[in-house]
């Protein structure tokens, strides 16, 4: 296992970056999401673990795993911010810094999308900036443990 290391979390539907919607989400893929982290981490000599699924439980049993040990978390929960209890659950448990983000502006969006169930579990939010969004995430963790 790397050290010191970020987690990457994606949740549902964020395998389709880049197809799904790109007017809403750009038309970078998860790939390139995920190679954007690391060329950021990296530069302060953090590696990136990541993860995507579209099964909350799977998201969880890694955070399990690896979450205790993390420098921090960068978490797009997706559609799971909006209700996934166990997910928050599990992010106050594991008690890492953490980041939530979001590509689009979600309170720009349906009214469902504005209740976010993980803001009191996660040390910031960045909302609205599109996958850079990702980027800035990540150098705010690595800027915590220099």
């Amino acid at each position: 296992m790397p050290n010191p290391y970020l987690l990457l979390i994606n949740g549902p539907n964020l395998n389709r970056l880049g197809v799904r919607k790109p007017d809403t989400y750009g038309t970078r893929t998860l790939q390139d999401v995920v190679d954007l982290v690391r060329e950021t981490a990296q530069g302060y000599g953090v590696e990136v673990l990541d993860k995507q699924s579209n099964h909350e439980g799977e998201l969880i049993d890694f955070l399990q795993q690896h979450g205790p040990e993390a420098l921090g978390i960068i978490i797009n929960p997706g559609a799971f911010g909006h209700y996934a209890y166990a997910l928050r659950d599990c992010l106050e448990d594991i008690d890492r810094p953490t980041i939530e983000v979001h590509i689009s502006n979600v309170h720009k969006r349906e009214a469902f999308r504005h209740q976010l169930v993980l803001a009191d579990v996660v040390q910031g939010q960045v909302v609205g900036l599109g996958t850079d969004g990702y980027r800035y995430a990540a150098i705010a963790l690595c800027q915590l443990n220099p």
